[in-house]
């Protein structure tokens, strides 16, 4: 039970900063941007971070670092589509390239570096909780930060008004601009803040998960696209998004603990399977509105096809119908 609640702990830890970058994309692609330079963002902002926490000697300032590309990188976005009018898709994957680039070129003197590492901060009274204590409560910081902005975001999106103009953005922003809001400032700050919250992903893994930076073997090339794809996982809903990133975590632990017993199948597999895993899943989010689906359900008995119907419509998810798209305000 103890060897068992450790690797989960470890899981918990190990999905903070994909919990932190989905959470910043679901913030920012509620208020109608898309930032597909996600993926470079994280790796700049880890070695960004890292390279100023070596430097200065603070993790906070490293924290601070990385956060801050991550604004910079998504304002850039937000920039050249509401202001200059170009394509945020475009503009956010050549942004990725670049910046995945950028952080291994100027990342060369920091490879293999030792610098600071978060240090791990029981909570006193629940680290002696039975199971959850162990589970959830003798981590470090940003693993309780990430709790903290999973509430923090359910509860800001259903139950206050400016989460409701927020939700607005995304969706009707005609209508949210009838209502008053602005809509033009509130993309740009939601994004701002949706980018320093993924910029915080590539620090967490450079000062506390992985800590140190080691270029193109860092392992985090791809993280940013699973984080986007768990936004669509998640239906753009914090909850779902922070479940779906702590499943991501799950599988890429399973593929540890399965190594040893699973010898004849390559260990480059198991490594790379919790990627495709996740694509499948994602597969399974819309695909009960195909064709061909529908067909395969028709042809069943009528208990089992409303139990997958069920499960179905469970899974089904729509993004924000103004994601994207430039509001002009006149």
């Amino acid at each position: 039970m103890d060897t068992l609640l450790v690797g989960l702990a470890g899981v918990v830890a190990l999905s903070t900063p994909v919990v932190l970058a989905t959470l910043g994309e679901i913030l920012t692609e509620r208020a109608g941007v898309i930032n597909l330079a996600l993926n470079g963002t994280i790796l700049l902002s880890a070695m960004t971070g890292f390279a100023v926490a070596v430097n200065s000697g603070s993790l906070l300032w490293g924290f601070l670092a990385g956060g801050t590309v991550g604004m910079t990188v998504a304002l850039l976005v937000t920039f050249t589509s509401l202001t200059l009018g170009q394509s945020q898709v475009a503009v956010g994957f050549v942004l990725t390239l670049l910046t995945r680039d950028l952080s291994y070129f100027l990342g060369n003197p920091y490879m293999g570096k030792q610098g600071p590492r978060l240090p791990h901060w029981p909570l006193p009274v629940l680290q002696d909780i039975p199971i959850l204590g162990p589970l959830l409560f003798r981590h470090d910081l940003m693993v309780y930060l990430s709790y903290v902005v999973i509430l923090g975001m359910w509860f800001w999106f259903f139950y206050t008004r400016p989460g409701l103009i927020l939700r607005g953005l995304g969706e009707r922003p005609a209508a949210a601009y009838v209502r008053g809001a602005r809509v033009r400032e509130l993309r740009y700050l939601y994004a701002a803040l949706g980018g320093f919250l993924a910029g915080l992903a590539g620090p967490a893994y450079s000062l506390s998960v992985k800590a140190g930076w080691k270029g193109t073997i860092s392992g985090l090339d791809g993280i940013g696209w699973i984080a986007l794809a768990l936004t669509i996982f998640g239906g753009w809903h914090p909850l779902r998004g922070a479940l779906g990133a702590y499943l991501f975590g799950l599988l890429q632990w399973l593929s540890l603990v399965l190594q040893p017993q699973l010898k004849d199948i390559p260990s480059q597999v198991l490594q790379v399977a919790p990627f495709p895993t996740m694509i499948l899943l994602l597969l399974f989010v819309n695909i009960g509105n195909t064709e061909w689906m529908q067909r395969t359900l028709a042809g069943l008995p009528p208990e089992v096809r409303r139990l997958v119907e069920r499960a179905l419509r469970a899974l089904q998810v729509s993004p924000p119908a103004a994601l994207g798209k430039v509001f002009r305000e006149e």
